[in-house]
């Protein structure tokens, strides 16, 4: 962080693309020959378009490999990575849900349900995931395959809409932007799945419409059936205007034979949509005992009482069996959710700018110069329309994450390589700067790129935090002989973000099994129930926290 002389911060990352775009717009060709080299080598390697997908799909898990030393393999903190967890846990075990437990009350934790079955709350794409990876060794291989089929999956979709010089580069700040540092790469809370449904059935679009081949249509049926098990309200918006622009052309004049391209199109989407609509249901029935109710739409019945879109009302407070939840719920989420204009505009920009960030940033931005030929450009007009329906349905939801957007990032790359293209041709009182300027783009971003990872590695690690505490207490009770029950006692003025409390798919058959001391009840119950277990005690708001044999006061 550097300081003007007006007072004005500027940042790390302005600072390079000040100087580069500087020392481009007045030496426009600064480096030509050798840059001019470079671009002439990828774009021989580009038009070798199979090669190009399996060498970024490659690359995004060999660089993040390579960066372990810097950023660990992640150790879950947040709610929903535990549930996402416990969904992988749960299909590796070879089934979609678990049998309730008699002693759930005191297992009681967010986002999964207890009963009719025990089970995670959310749609099975990124569970299943990570249950691949977890059959491979660990939950985040599937999180590193998940980001090789985006990046992959990306690529694809701008080698159907650019040439393939332009794919490639898109395909590569796709990697870098996402696959190195984002939260999509270092946690389990997914958005890659999402993202790479987008692109499925963004590329396909395309292709099916010019080349009119079955292989299309069925990658366009994977990603819808991707968007539906990932983010299935924001797929359904993002196919709408997809699926408006096939219906057109399908009945439109230059459709040549219905009858030929019908059955090629619109039978294997539908054959691949019907499986995915009888899996959906197949599932909801297995957790919730009903085809048409959703985990997550019981969950939320269940436990949450904030409104979920804009226009709804406050609902009235619940009642719950421990103080976490009371607080959570009737506290945290309802002052997070407050149904007003000021709150909804606060949500809203945060959200907008907190995508912003991480799609883009400030330096791939500046492309964006070109916004109005690129607004006028007759092939983009339908990534506009899904751009904006997609975000008036996000802001909609009164709470937003970033991979709750995970949908537009082919669409938001798309927009950023046409932006890019104009650029390359564009003309300064008519000095040829738009060359000069692209490439500083371009140059900005992997310099400051490589100037945030040597930052990081001199940043020193919290060795403190509570999700680390937790997994140290695993580890250690999974080296302990014999099997253990830990109870979590937590103070009155509990972080409820801070959540110990969540177990593996088999209770009965864990190792260690965690459960939550609940004030006012009684615990023997559950001591009598795991009699055979090594009872500890986890002091969760100590600092550090304690893991002690629990003694009963």
């Amino acid at each position: 962080m550097a300081q003007t002389p007006e007072g004005f911060s500027i940042t790390t990352e302005e600072l390079f693309l000040i100087a580069i775009v500087a020392a481009f717009v007045f030496v426009p060709r600064l480096g030509g020959q050798w840059l001019t080299r470079a671009e002439n080598l990828a774009f021989i390697f580009a038009r070798r378009k199979t090669l190009v997908l399996v060498v970024l799909a490659f690359a995004s898990i060999a660089l993040r490999l390579a960066l372990l030393p810097l950023f660990p393999v992640p150790v879950p903190a947040v709610h929903d990575e535990f549930a996402y967890l416990l969904g992988a846990d749960t299909f590796a075990h070879g089934r979609l849900a678990n049998p309730p437990h008699p002693m759930s009350v005191y297992f009681e934790t967010f986002h999964v349900l207890q009963y009719p079955t025990y089970a995670s709350q959310y749609p099975p794409a990124q569970s299943a995931i990570l249950a691949l990876g977890k059959l491979l060794g660990h939950p985040w291989i599937g999180v590193l395959l998940s980001m090789a089929a985006m990046t992959g999956a990306i690529t694809w979709m701008l080698q159907g809409w650019f040439p393939p010089e332009w794919a490639l580069l898109g395909g590569v700040l796709v990697l870098l932007r996402f696959g190195l540092s984002s939260y999509w790469i270092n946690s389990y809370w997914g958005g890659a799945i999402a993202a790479s449904g987008g692109a499925l059935v963004l590329g396909a679009l395309p292709r099916v419409i010019h080349h009119q081949r079955l292989r299309d249509s069925i990658w366009l049926g994977i990603g819808a059936a991707m968007l539906a098990n990932s983010r299935p309200v924001e797929g359904f918006i993002f196919c709408l205007p997809v699926a408006a622009a096939l219906a057109i052309w399908l009945f439109s004049s230059r459709n040549s034979d219905f009858r030929i391209t019908g059955p090629n199109l619109v039978l294997p989407v539908l054959c691949v949509l019907t499986l995915t609509v009888l899996f959906i249901g197949y599932y909801n029935w297995r957790i919730t005992g009903k085809a048409f109710l959703f985990p997550e739409k019981l969950a939320i019945h269940r436990y949450d009482n904030a409104p979920l879109l804009v226009w709804q009302p406050q609902n009235p407070p619940l009642h719950y069996t421990n103080p976490q939840f009371d607080y959570f719920y009737n506290v945290v989420v309802r002052n997070q959710c407050i149904p007003t204009w000021a709150g909804w505009r606060t949500r809203s920009t945060f959200f907008l700018l907190n995508v912003w960030q991480m799609f883009l940033g400030s330096i791939l931005s500046v492309s964006f110069i070109m916004l109005l030929r690129v607004t006028r450009d007759r092939r983009m007009r339908l990534l506009w329309l899904q751009l904006c329906l997609s975000i008036a349905g996000l802001l909609a939801v009164v709470y937003l994450e970033p991979h709750y957007a995970a949908p537009l990032v082919a669409t938001v790359f798309a927009l950023w390589v046409q932006s890019m293209r104009h650029l390359r041709h564009a003309k300064l009182f008519g000095r040829p700067v738009g060359i000069g300027l692209s490439r500083a783009i371009v140059l900005a971003f992997l310099f400051n790129l490589a100037f945030f990872f040597v930052g990081v590695r001199n940043v020193p690690r919290n060795l403190d935090f509570w999700s680390l505490s937790r997994a140290r207490f695993v580890k250690q009770l999974d080296e302990t002989p014999g099997t253990h029950l830990v109870i979590v006692r937590y103070q009155p003025d509990h972080y409820v973000h801070h959540e110990w409390v969540y177990n593996a798919a088999d209770i009965d058959h864990s190792k260690v099994v965690w459960a939550r001391e609940i004030p006012g009840r009684d615990i023997q119950p559950l001591l009598a129930y795991f009699r055979d277990r090594k009872v500890w005690l986890v002091e969760a708001d100590t600092s550090p926290p304690r893991l002690l044999p629990y003694t009963g006061q």
